[in-house]
């Protein structure tokens, strides 16, 4: 069981507490964490977060290996198997992060901007 969080918050049931979730969907808060939380920001846990902030820093004919390292280093400790990672540009200088995911036989995606 994770707590929903959405844009850095978490979000309320309506009743004083929080909005559970269970499953794939409270994997799938976990992976956005784990690929959102800069690596080494968490003192006590250093091995937490991706490297995925610094993709942009990158030559463009390494940053998908690059991509496909730091996502497989973020998940080591997650129950699911990294299908693809997919790269896209994205306004402002951005990079769209595309990765497919395999969860007990099931398919999920997950996007981000870096």
């Amino acid at each position: 069981m994770e707590l929903w969080m959405q844009a850095g918050d978490y979000v309320s049931d309506g009743s004083g507490g929080f909005v559970c979730l269970e499953g794939a969907e409270a994997l799938l808060q976990r992976v956005l964490f784990r690929l959102c939380a800069r690596r080494g920001s968490f003192p006590l846990l250093p091995e937490l977060g991706s490297n995925l902030y610094q993709l942009g820093k990158e030559n463009s004919t390494r940053r998908l290996s690059a991509a496909r390292q730091y996502v497989a280093e973020a998940l080591t400790e997650e129950a699911v198997t990294v299908e693809s990672v997919a790269l896209q540009p994205a306004e402002a200088g951005r990079i769209a992060v595309e990765v497919e995911l395999s969860y007990e036989g099931e398919q999920l995606q997950v996007l981000l901007m870096v």
